[in-house]
């Protein structure tokens, strides 16, 4: 009786907390479906009563909303692409390899973690105007792929894998490419997906670069662009944010939802061998 106590009351948190969480999404999706007249009614309604596409037509009269939508997904598919190759590759070789100077590299890596990435966008901005890559998709997706949070996530996967593997694969003939591609990468796949899924994440809600390094409105990203919809200062269609905002996770929503049973398991093997 007690245990069943215990569990009736963490469940109650739970969704207690849930429902703190998720709150603010559903507002903001019912939002985009009313009518400017209701959102600025004095009376709270938890469900639209007259619901309404005018939200949504002005986004997509106001922004290139496709448009920018596609740039995203450009700009989060490619970059996410190449952390994970660049990022396995590290993490293999601070896995399976023994060179000197292994250690403090490891340690140098993973001292970079407590810099915060706000210290490097001027530097990285220099850097992007030298050599031509201001308002071009190249500095949204090169630039920080190689993460050290990726690396040591690989590097503590991969330990997991057997040594034994490779040397197998050694004595086959196999290079040292064919290894990684035929052996390492297939054993490691809920470590791809689940890092793939964070980054990929993190790329599309990247704001501040992009809005630092993106100058022509046909390159803007969807967050870019729905900070576009603001118009006068007291006037602004807050409706039209809102479904635009909706716009804007949606594709998120899908692709974790899609891939979300491999988090756990990305995240925990391979955790307690170091």
């Amino acid at each position: 009786m007690k245990r069943f106590a215990l569990r009736s009351i963490s469940h109650i948190l739970l969704l207690l907390v849930s429902f703190i969480f998720l709150f603010p999404f559903y507002w903001m999706i019912i939002s985009g479906f009313k009518p400017t007249s209701e959102l600025f009614s004095k009376t709270i309604s938890f469900w639209p009563a007259h619901p309404t596409l005018v939200q949504y037509i002005f986004v997509f009269e106001k922004v290139r909303i496709l448009r920018t939508l596609l740039n995203s997904i450009v700009i989060s598919v490619g970059h996410t692409a190449l952390a994970v190759f660049l990022c396995s590759l590290g993490g293999y070789g601070f896995a399976k390899y023994q060179f000197k100077g292994k250690k403090f590299l490891f340690n140098f890596l993973v001292a970079t973690m407590m810099i915060p990435q706000v210290v490097g966008i001027i530097p990285s901005f220099i850097i992007m105007s030298k050599i031509g890559w201001v308002d071009t998709f190249w500095a949204l997706i090169i630039p920080g792929a190689a993460d050290a949070f990726g690396i040591i996530l690989m590097r503590q996967y991969i330990n997991s894998i057997p040594d034994e593997l490779v040397d197998a694969a050694r004595i086959d003939g196999a290079s040292e490419f064919a290894i990684y591609t035929k052996v390492i990468i297939p054993l490691m796949r809920p470590a791809l997906i689940t890092y793939g899924l964070m980054t990929f994440i993190y790329s599309w809600n990247n704001y501040l670069w992009p809005l630092i390094i993106l100058r022509s409105p046909q390159n803007y990203t969807i967050l870019l662009a729905v900070n576009t919809i603001s118009s006068a200062k007291f006037n602004t269609p807050w409706g039209a944010i809102m479904a635009g905002s909706t716009l804007a996770i949606l594709p998120l929503v899908i692709v974790f939802l899609l891939l979300q049973k491999y988090i756990v398991s990305g995240l925990m093997v391979g955790s307690v061998k170091g």
